[in-house]
């Protein structure tokens, strides 16, 4: 059973490292953005989302360690992570709002539809569909809203958090 006082260091660990969190995707949002004209910080954009779940994972071990006193129940742990990942999730939506409505002014949708078309990738893009249905679907990309982005956005980073906490809460799990 829990009490209103775990519940409070619960949301207090979890408000935190959910905002750690969503600094480490903020950074990595940045990077892919970047790397869209610089392939090799494309590659530290990717880094920093593999590392997502041991990053959480060693903040779990934290809240476990010193929030709970070494103990920590399977459940109590896969809420920890479904929730920082929720929290950070939203934080995300946000930066993912204000980028899209205020910063963007079209240029990733430009860049995807360089990258498409370089004569290196329309060999490769040739064995999976045709130049038509990749310029609808660069066409389909305009129409969507920041907003819309930013809540299908939220929504796969939660799912994502709550399948990845499963995993992690069972191995970071420990009993008196």
């Amino acid at each position: 059973m829990i009490t209103p006082e775990e519940t409070i260091q619960l949301r207090a660990f979890v408000r935190y490292d959910g905002l750690l969190l969503a600094i480490l995707w903020t950074v990595s949002f940045a990077c892919y953005i970047i790397g869209l004209s610089n392939p090799a910080v494309s590659m530290l954009a990717v880094g920093l989302v593999l590392s997502s779940p041991f990053f959480v994972a060693q903040r779990l071990k934290v809240f476990r360690d010193y929030g709970r006193g070494g103990v920590i129940s399977f459940l109590r742990g896969w809420a920890y992570v479904a929730l920082t990942f929720f929290h950070a999730s939203l934080l995300l939506a946000v930066v993912y709002y204000v980028y899209f409505a205020f910063l963007d002014h079209g240029y990733f949708l430009q860049s995807i539809h360089q990258l498409l078309n370089s004569p290196e990738n329309q060999q490769v893009l040739s064995q999976y569909a045709t130049v038509e249905e990749f310029n609808q679907m660069l066409n389909d990309m305009q129409s969507v809203r920041p907003i819309d982005l930013a809540l299908s956005m939220l929504q796969a980073n939660t799912i994502v958090g709550i399948l990845l906490g499963m995993p992690i809460a069972a191995l970071l799990k420990k009993k008196v």
